[in-house]
C-alpha cells in the first residue's frame, strides 16, 4: 500500500456513516479558469479516461470508509454507465465544512471521475491559497465570473449546481464530497503539482478554437503519470498565468 493510501485512509477511517450536517468556515477558498462543459446527469463523462480508472473500492479505501457497496469498476464513459442507480451510494461525510460543500460543487461540475476531481480540486486550492484574482474563499472562486463555465452568469446549470446539497442521492456528487474534503484537509506534500498551478482546459469542450487565449501565456503541467492517468484532450493543467 502506498504511503499517499495509508495517508487517506487514516484521514477519513474514523468518521461516522452519517449525513454531515455543513456549517460556515472562514478559511481561504478559490476558484478556476476552465471552459468545459460538464453534464449534470449522474454519467460519467464521455471519452476514455486515457488511462485504467479507479475502482470504486479503490475511492472508498482512499477518500471514504469501506461500505458493503463500495465494489466494482468506476465507469469510464457515459456508454459504461448509462444511469445513475447503477453506481453505488457513498456515505455523506461527516461534519461537512461549506468551504468543502462548493468545491464539491465546482469537482462535480467539472467532471465525474475521481482522479480528475482531485485534480481540478487541487487548482481551486492553488488558487485560494494563492488569493488568485483577489478571491480568498472558495464560495469567491466559485462563483468568480467566467472561471468556472456551469457558474457563469447566465448559465442554465448555475441554479442547479448552487443548490446541491450533501444530502442528495447522487452517486457521483457524494464521490465529490469525499474527494473535496480529501484535497481540503491534505498536507501540502501530496500537491500534484506546483502551487502556481492555478488553470486548466478542457480541449473537447472547446468551441472554434483550439485553446482559450491565456494557455499561450501559461506552461504547461503533465500531472505524475505514475500517479494519474488524465487523457490531455480532456483535461490540460497550466501554471504561472496572471
Amino acid at each position: 500500500m502506498s504511503k499517499r493510501t495509508i495517508l487517506l485512509c487514516a484521514s477519513v477511517g474514523t468518521l461516522v456513516f452519517s449525513a454531515g450536517s455543513v456549517s460556515p468556515n472562514s478559511g481561504p477558498e478559490l476558484g478556476l479558469d476552465a471552459s468545459q462543459h460538464a453534464s449534470v446527469s449522474e454519467t460519467s463523462p464521455a471519452g476514455d479516461s486515457g488511462g485504467e480508472a479507479p475502482s470504486l473500492q479503490q475511492l472508498s479505501a482512499a477518500y471514504a470508509p469501506s461500505t458493503p457497496h463500495a465494489s466494482g469498476p468506476a465507469p469510464r464513459s457515459e456508454a459504461d454507465s448509462p444511469q445513475e442507480e447503477s453506481s453505488a451510494l457513498l456515505p455523506t461525510p461527516a461534519n461537512l465544512e461549506e468551504s468543502t460543500l462548493w468545491l464539491a460543487r465546482a469537482i462535480y461540475s467539472e467532471t465525474k471521475l475521481p482522479h480528475e476531481q482531485e485534480l481540478v480540486a487541487w487548482v481551486v486550492r492553488n488558487r485560494v491559497e494563492t488569493a488568485y484574482r483577489g478571491r480568498r474563499t472558495y464560495r469567491a472562486v466559485v462563483l468568480d465570473p467566467y472561471q468556472f463555465s456551469a457558474f457563469n452568469p447566465g448559465s442554465s446549470k448555475r441554479a442547479l449546481y448552487r443548490r446541491l446539497q450533501p444530502e442528495a442521492p447522487l452517486p457521483r456528487w457524494r464521490q465529490a464530497l469525499w474527494v473535496a474534503r480529501y484535497v481540503r484537509q491534505a498536507a501540502p506534500a501530496y500537491r500534484p503539482f506546483s502551487i502556481e498551478t492555478r488553470h486548466f482546459y478542457s480541449e473537447r469542450s472547446m468551441r472554434g478554437r483550439a485553446a482559450p487565449y491565456w494557455a499561450e501565456r501559461g506552461g504547461f503541467v503533465a500531472p505524475e503519470r505514475s500517479r494519474y492517468a488524465v487523457d490531455e484532450r480532456r483535461f490540460r493543467f497550466f501554471k504561472q498565468i496572471s
